[in-house]
């Protein structure tokens, strides 16, 4: 049997400051396209558990170590990415220390949630799910056309 075609498998993480004023997330500015700011993350590796791939895509591009607190939900548009199909599971995460740009981060900063500059990818409608989970307690809502 061949093997199917599928979208790649990619992780992103709201990561959220415990030791700073109003517990800012954190974003990177990419240093690669597509440029823009946007959450940290990347690709799964073949063998990986999703939450150690969010954990680890944290690491490597904030010098953190997270503490995932809960799955926010997954983002399927196949728009998302203009380099191709992928599919994101989004987590929220909390974090402490000092936070630096590391691998394909070219800048990192705090930002108020609310706040936030114009995002790469669909990462804005990441954070306004999140801004939803943070008021209410609720996941991200379902998102498709039947």
């Amino acid at each position: 049997m061949a093997r199917p075609v599928t979208p790649l498998l990619t992780v992103d993480v709201i990561i959220e400051m415990l030791d700073q004023p109003g517990q800012p997330i954190v974003l990177i500015e990419r240093k690669y396209p597509p440029y823009g700011w946007a959450l940290p993350g990347g690709f799964v590796d073949v063998g990986e558990r999703l939450e150690l791939a969010a954990i680890r895509e944290a690491r490597e591009e904030t010098a953190l170590d997270v503490r995932l607190v809960g799955l926010l939900g997954c983002y399927s548009d196949p728009e998302r990415d203009e380099r191709g199909h992928t599919v994101s599971a989004v987590y929220v995460a909390t974090a402490s220390g000092i936070a630096k740009a590391l691998d394909d981060a070219k800048n990192l900063a705090f930002f108020a949630a609310s706040g936030c500059p114009r995002l790469a990818f669909d990462h804005a409608q990441i954070i306004e799910d999140y801004l939803q989970y943070r008021e209410s307690g609720r996941m991200a809502p379902l998102r498709f056309q039947q």
